[in-house]
């Protein structure tokens, strides 16, 4: 098992590119694509994280994610779809960036969705420029999330019933916590990279 000292990008790069992702069709369900970026940082590599605008409606309404949406149709690749959003939403253009590799597609536990997500090694100077979906947007060490102090579970209320679930606490007090699907994928991420990633209590 390897730590995250020797997690950089070259290893990234490696494990990604011997890792045969899991693909699930979506079925009845709608298909949604994301973009995992990473770049080098002063202590290991750092991920990009947004924080999606709030919208009554949205059920990602405020929450930490990667950049990312919906297939605009059956004719759309779900690389072609998390290439688009990140453009639309960040005016990033991923087509230069290294693409490193493929997650494996996961459902979403409580929504009808299936997300695909594609991981790019990207190279500063980079430029910003969130659209109306993204409130915020900020980089987090690799190192960061693997923090004990910062994973916890926390209670959340879905039609009216209580789920437990764990998340890490990356940001301020009363800031959105990484919890739910873009939480699942980061413990993919970490999977495929041998390390260990949550609460060793919880699955």
């Amino acid at each position: 098992m390897d730590t995250i000292q020797n997690l950089n990008l070259t290893t990234i790069a490696a494990q990604l590119s011997g890792h045969a992702p899991l693909l699930q069709e979506p079925g009845q369900r709608g298909h949604a694509a994301v973009a995992m970026l990473i770049k080098e940082g002063a202590t290991s590599p750092e991920v990009l994280f947004i924080i999606r605008a709030e919208h009554e409606g949205d059920p990602w309404s405020g929450n930490i994610g990667f950049p990312g949406g919906r297939l605009n149709d059956t004719n759309e690749l779900p690389q072609q779809a998390a290439i688009r959003e990140t453009f639309e939403e960040l005016s990033v253009d991923l087509r230069p960036a290294r693409y490193l590799g493929r997650l494996d597609d996961l459902f979403g536990a409580t929504m009808p969705v299936l997300v695909s997500c594609f991981v790019y090694h990207v190279t500063e100077p980079l430029t910003l420029n969130p659209n109306h979906e993204v409130a915020a947007t900020f980089w987090t060490p690799l190192a960061k999330l693997l923090e004990s102090e910062r994973h916890q579970l926390r209670s959340f209320y879905y039609r009216d019933k209580e789920h437990s679930l764990p998340v890490v606490e990356l940001l301020e007090p009363q800031q959105p916590l990484l919890w739910g699907i873009t939480y699942r994928l980061i413990g993919s991420f970490f999977s495929v990279c041998a390390i260990d990633f949550g609460l060793s209590d919880v699955e």
